[in-house]
């Protein structure tokens, strides 16, 4: 991608903050509902502390939040530059309303190397809550500033405590995936087990934080219900989401245009009506394409059209005036498959495909309703 392209696509997903070993870093529109949030529930607590603060609780709330966030930049160029040494080009730092993202181009990865570069996350948040411990043991600062500063800490100790949970789409599922991995030969496997890992996570949060206090008696604070059940819900989406992604991956070896197609005929473009029934007459349910005289498919004929054509009419009615264009290159070698497959019909325009032979003849017609069905496992209708 160039660097216009990146320069736009940030611009529309959030506040570029420039770059950082010449990484492109986004502060995403949604990080300020977060950062809102924050001030609105911890502005009150800290003008409970300090009475004689006023208005400057917000202030101090707010100045929470951009910490927070820094600690995230700091999780996400761990990854980043982890990332770096294995040769993983990074596309860009997106801070946003769940934390944070790093973006990476296509690599090759390993499942030792993508645990390295998962687990350096939290390792960073680790470090950041072990330096500013000993800040406080060592300078012991008081007010405002201690306040800040025991927050910054046990911030950055809980998220990389969370994260390091065996569960994708935290960073800790790189745990789980890499030994199915390792143990399978197939991440998508070890990536199936993480989410469901995951899934398991993001119940226990909310049985944890909010159904055992109920079973018990006690009554959790709305804050402390909302958090939990929008974390949980996160958690879930996440782990779902990888489950669903790493399923269609399985199934993509399976995706081949050979397999898929639905058996056609090639004819001349300058064939009749009468000629393209007769065809159909001796192979009934083929798909009839018609062919330019270099052999290049150009239409495909309208079963329904043809018919509507009176008998009387057949001969001197050329196909093309019942025939629906292909688009320009819309047609595949029947041995496609695969991510190559999927990535060559995505470049093309239109919804079905002529398939062709070694010698480029036409022996199919493929849809795309059908090649998404294959990669989904749902029903094509």
């Amino acid at each position: 991608m160039s660097r216009p392209a990146q320069h736009g696509a940030a611009r529309r997903e959030g506040i570029p903050l420039g770059r950082l070993w010449d990484i492109p870093v986004v502060l995403a529109w949604s990080w300020f509902i977060i950062a809102a949030f924050v001030v609105i529930v911890f502005g009150p607590q800290v003008a409970e502390l300090y009475p004689g603060i006023g208005l400057g609780a917000y202030g101090v709330a707010l100045a929470y939040a951009v910490l927070l966030a820094a600690s995230v930049l700091v999780h996400e160029l761990a990854h980043a530059l982890s990332a770096r040494v294995f040769g993983w080009p990074t596309t860009r730092i997106v801070l946003n309303l769940w934390g944070g993202h790093t973006q990476f181009e296509n690599f090759a990865a390993s499942p030792g190397r993508s645990l390295i570069v998962a687990l350096a996350g939290p390792a960073a948040n680790f470090v950041i809550a072990l330096i500013g411990w000993v800040a406080l043991l060592l300078i012991e600062p008081s007010g405002v500033a201690n306040l800040l500063a025991n927050i910054l800490v046990w911030a950055n100790f809980l998220v990389a405590l969370f994260n390091v949970l065996p569960g994708l789409p935290l960073d800790g599922g790189r745990i789980v995936e890499s030994a199915v991995w390792q143990a399978t030969g197939s991440q998508e496997k070890g990536t199936v087990a993480a989410g469901w890992t995951g899934r398991v996570i993001a119940v226990g949060l909310i049985v944890v934080v909010v159904l055992v206090p109920l079973i018990r008696g006690a009554q959790p604070s709305a804050t402390t219900v909302l958090v939990a059940v929008v974390m949980g819900g996160f958690l879930w989406l996440g782990a779902s989401s990888a489950i669903t992604n790493a399923r269609m991956r399985l199934r993509l070896p399976e995706v081949s245009a050979g397999r898929l197609k639905h058996p056609a005929v090639g004819m001349l473009a300058g064939s009749s009506v009468q000629q393209v029934r007769r065809v159909l007459g001796d192979r009934p349910g083929v798909a009839v394409v018609l062919t330019s005289p270099a052999g290049l498919p150009e239409a495909v004929v309208d079963s329904g059209a043809l018919m509507a054509v009176p008998e009387s009419q057949a001969a001197a009615t050329p196909a093309n005036a019942v025939a629906r264009a292909l688009a320009p290159g819309a047609y595949v070698p029947e041995i496609a498959e695969g991510q190559e497959l999927v990535q060559y019909l995505a470049r093309l325009a239109g919804s079905e495909y002529a398939v062709t032979d070694r010698q480029g003849t036409v022996t199919g017609l493929l849809q795309q309703a059908v090649v998404i069905a294959a990669i989904t496992g749902r029903s094509h209708l």
